[in-house]
């Protein structure tokens, strides 16, 4: 439940529009874990707050543009 698992989750969903259209529909850090566990990577929602908001917005354009408390805004 890493930050490295995190990291390899967002590279991943660099290359995959299927997984980009998933993590903008996310309505919650929990909603991304699910994800990001049937992909095979495993990490807790906290692990997503520890992220930039520069390494957020490189995912998909800015798929994920803002994680905050129990909110994650999608862009």
């Amino acid at each position: 439940m890493s930050l490295e698992q995190l990291k390899a989750f967002l590279a991943k969903v660099k290359g995959d529009s299927n997984l980009q259209v998933k993590l903008k529909a996310a309505k919650s850090p929990d909603d991304v874990v699910g994800i990001a566990k049937e992909h095979g990577h495993e990490f807790t929602a906290d692990k997503i707050e520890e992220l930039s908001q520069e390494e957020l917005e490189g995912v998909s354009g800015g798929g994920i543009s803002h994680v905050g408390g129990d909110n994650m805004c999608t862009g």
